[in-house]
């Protein structure tokens, strides 16, 4: 893996300059999505600790869809399965 602060090598033609530039761009777009997912989940653990009650309430209905939605698959795979 070739970190941003060491020159190109000698074997680099112009062909394989997009595809660096796509890699680079890449690894940059992934860094900032990084930093932003951590910004904020600081600020949902934040807002979790400002409004407990509100979080664990956010959370039992986070869990109740979920449970909900796969609930619902499993009986649409027990539909398809008797249609066999």
């Amino acid at each position: 893996m070739m970190d941003e602060t060491s020159p190109a090598t000698a074997t680099t033609t112009p062909a394989d300059a997009p595809e660096e530039s796509l890699i680079d761009q890449a690894k940059d777009a992934l860094n900032e999505a990084g930093e932003t997912i951590s910004e904020a989940f600081g600020d949902v653990v934040d807002a979790a600790k400002k409004n407990p009650i509100a979080a664990a309430a956010i959370a039992a209905g986070a869990a109740a869809a979920v449970a909900g939605a796969a609930f619902g698959v499993s009986k649409l795979l027990d539909k398809d399965d008797a249609a066999d």
